[in-house]
């Protein structure tokens, strides 16, 4: 695979990051003339073409950083994708958020049905650990340390467990604390081991490098769901690419319902701050890292 130019403007970066995650996810995913037919496409409809792609954009950052091994971080960055494309999924169908609009298009249970959509979120995570596992330029003891924090951070104890809890909260009032607490799983979960398993395709981490790479996860993570929450409240459906609105529709508690619209904005941006202090230790290396905590904060969808 050939790796990206090297560029010093970030929209150019991100561009071509995202060009090469979408030609590692096309190659990591199954034809959709395999059988079976119809759950291969389904699962190339949503993967495929669409989304802001952060989670990749995290991983390649944090491999910059490090000199992470480009055709390991091209897994990586399809295997962090492919876990969150399948929350998605399953967030959508009905017995959940039950909702028909997502990134632009209609929703895998609307395109196709309720049981196909099922399984494209089954097989998806299960295609993200294979593509993961098959990384052959990194140590076995480390690609081993990968699979297991991918899966803690996919887990109950991670993004399953965040979407639990967000589930039983619907129509519940919970204080700030509570609701971080929610999003530091959910959502952060996987913001976090983006980070870190681009890092990891570089070197092992001291527990310094660690902490500070934590640091700022916990930071981009709580700013990534403040930002969705300020957008819900704020943006409409065809700026958001999803239906707007359906967290306050759906008595969600939200940061918005919770601090009010400018407190949140004001939360986001003082998260922008620790996101760059908390990259201080690594200097202008961590560059890219810094600008995507920027995009997170100042997004417009």
């Amino acid at each position: 695979m050939t790796a990206p130019a090297r560029v010093d403007d970030f929209s150019a970066w991100m561009h071509e990051v995202q060009r090469e995650v979408e030609y590692a996810l096309d190659a990591s995913l199954p034809a959709a003339g395999a059988v079976p037919h119809k759950l291969h496409e389904a699962m190339r409809y949503t993967a495929l073409g669409g989304g802001k792609r952060v989670r990749p954009l995290l991983a390649y950052a944090s491999g910059a950083l490090f000199g992470g091994d480009r055709q390991a971080l091209a897994r990586v960055a399809s295997a962090v994708e492919m876990i969150h494309v399948y929350s998605l999924v399953h967030d959508d169908m009905p017995c959940m958020d039950d909702d028909d609009l997502r990134r632009g298009k209609p929703t895998v249970h609307v395109a196709y049905d309720e049981a196909t959509a099922l399984l494209v979120g089954d097989a998806l995570q299960a295609q993200a650990f294979q593509v993961l596992a098959g990384i052959d330029t990194l140590p076995p003891g480390r690609q081993l340390a990968m699979l297991r924090l991918l899966a803690e951070a996919a887990g109950s104890s991670g993004m399953c467990g965040g979407q639990a809890i967000d589930l039983d909260s619907v129509g519940l009032a919970l204080e700030r604390d509570q609701l971080e607490r929610m999003h530091q799983l959910k959502t952060g979960a996987m913001l976090r081991v983006s980070v870190i398993l681009g890092a990891l395709c570089g070197k092992d981490l001291r527990p310094d490098e660690m902490a500070a790479l934590s640091d700022y996860s916990r930071a981009i993570g709580l700013a990534f769901q403040v930002v969705d929450d300020v957008l819900d409240a704020t943006a409409d459906s065809a700026t958001l690419g999803k239906t707007a609105g359906k967290d306050a529709a759906d008595n969600k508690p939200t940061y918005v319902s919770i601090l009010g619209l400018e407190p949140s904005k004001e939360l986001a941006e003082q998260l922008r701050r620790e996101a760059h202090q908390a990259l201080a230790p690594f200097g202008e290396q961590a560059l890219r890292l810094r600008e995507l905590a920027d995009l997170i904060v100042q997004r417009k969808a």
